[in-house]
């Protein structure tokens, strides 16, 4: 039962303050019961969210969006300052495997539950395309937060590095023949495909170029700057252009950080890298309680209910779909036993991206029921999103808890109880 104390009426910029103090001690306590700290951030947001205290309300969350956006571009950017070529070719062409055989295997996985549970193909084939997307934030903040090092944490920043970019592929495709099947449906023919499955293709390759060019003009800039107080701002200054210009033109966030991130990794010095990054770890504590701050107060306890039938099997195909796509991958590709053992278990989280199809799914085939009358069509856009945004609960919660079991499990957590 919430309780509705948004009366006193804080502002933006107080409720900000009390979420990074509060949530400072938050992580602490997580921690002292042996969960990563973005659980106590997390449940830090549920309480001052619409489901407890609606301190933080509706509003108030898209007009503090932006924060979750430079949150993302700053871990995409991260991301993309690991991967780089050399200790991708010491992984070995395993991580290229195990980040399709997961996609596609979590994909395959659901489509097919959902299409035995409903025999409906265009919402087996959705549903299908919402599985593979990841949430890399849950996975890094767990990394970062307990120091892990080793082929398996190498793997886990490549796979939730890349696999976004071919989860929007899949969705890209999916999307454009289910929404195909429903126009004939209603129609008795079908429309061209070409144009629609052309259109995810365009946005990574644009995303990929858009983070080159930020990338170099980066480069540029920091590689004769020798003062953390200088890198810094630079650093600002490239992701918030990179996520602007993503946001603006309806490019991948993440995957554009990322190459911005690839591309210093692998065309400067080790030493230039090592100067730009060790600045910005000190500010990532600080977005991360703001980021999962902000993702718990998007958790509606209220979803809770609609976790019926649909719901469930979703959570267990696309955990069978990711974990076995991953074991499979990896065989394939005759990795490290750990990175075998162990990768399915750091890519279950799922959040930002997930519900962003989903509401591209809602907006989307709104309309095909408003151009052709599709009942249909508008009842698979609400169950995606009702369905989605509820089990986003669960993963959030859960994936990054076995993120850490699976790096303590490998040996690449060094201590259990971060200073």
């Amino acid at each position: 039962m919430s309780l509705d104390i948004s009366f006193l009426d804080f502002s933006a910029l107080t409720l900000l303050g009390i979420v990074a103090i509060v949530g400072f001690y938050m992580g602490h306590t997580a921690r002292f019961v042996k969960l990563p700290s973005l659980i106590g951030y997390m449940i830090l947001g549920v309480v001052l969210g619409p489901s407890v205290l609606h301190l933080i309300s509706e509003p108030t969350m898209e007009h503090l969006s932006f924060i979750t956006e430079i949150a993302l571009g700053f871990v995409a950017f991260g991301i993309g300052a690991e991967l780089s070529m050399s200790s991708l070719k010491r992984l070995g062409p395993g991580i290229v495997s195990i980040i399709f055989a997961e996609s596609f295997g979590a994909f395959l996985v659901v489509a097919a539950a959902v299409y035995f549970l409903k025999h409906d193909l265009p919402l087996a084939l959705v549903f299908g395309a919402m599985a593979p997307a990841s949430a890399p934030a849950g996975t890094v903040a767990v990394i970062q937060e307990y120091k892990a090092k080793g082929s398996l944490t190498k793997a886990l920043y490549a796979v939730v590095g890349f696999d976004d970019g071919l989860a929007i592929i899949i969705f890209g495709f999916a999307a454009a023949f289910a929404k195909n099947l429903l126009i004939g449906e209603a129609t008795g023919h079908n429309s061209s495909l070409l144009p629609a499955m052309l259109l995810p293709l365009k946005e990574i390759g644009l995303s990929i170029l858009v983070g080159a060019i930020v990338g170099f003009g980066f480069c540029q800039m920091v590689r004769k700057l020798s003062s953390s107080k200088d890198i810094i701002v630079i650093i600002f200054g490239a992701v918030l252009i990179a996520t602007g210009l993503s946001l603006r033109w309806h490019l991948s966030l993440i995957l554009t950080n990322m190459v911005v991130g690839f591309v210093l990794v692998n065309t400067r010095r080790q030493a230039l890298v090592h100067r730009v990054m060790e600045p910005l770890l000190g500010i990532m504590p600080f977005l991360f309680i703001l980021f999962f701050c902000m993702a718990g107060a998007h958790l509606q306890l209220s979803a809770l209910p609609a976790l019926g039938t649909i719901s469930f099997v979703y959570i267990i195909a696309r955990s069978v779909g990711l974990i076995g796509g991953a074991r499979l991958g990896a065989m394939i590709g005759h990795v490290d036993s750990n990175i075998k053992k162990y990768i399915g278990l750091g890519i279950l989280s799922q959040a930002g991206v997930a519900i962003g199809l989903s509401l591209i799914v809602k907006h989307d085939f709104g309309l095909l029921d408003a151009r052709y009358e599709l009942p249909h069509a508008l009842a698979i856009g609400t169950m995606v999103l009702t369905t989605v945004t509820a089990t986003c609960i669960f993963f959030e919660i859960v994936g990054p808890i076995l993120t850490k079991v699976a790096l303590t499990k490998a040996g690449e957590i060094t201590r259990e109880q971060p200073k």
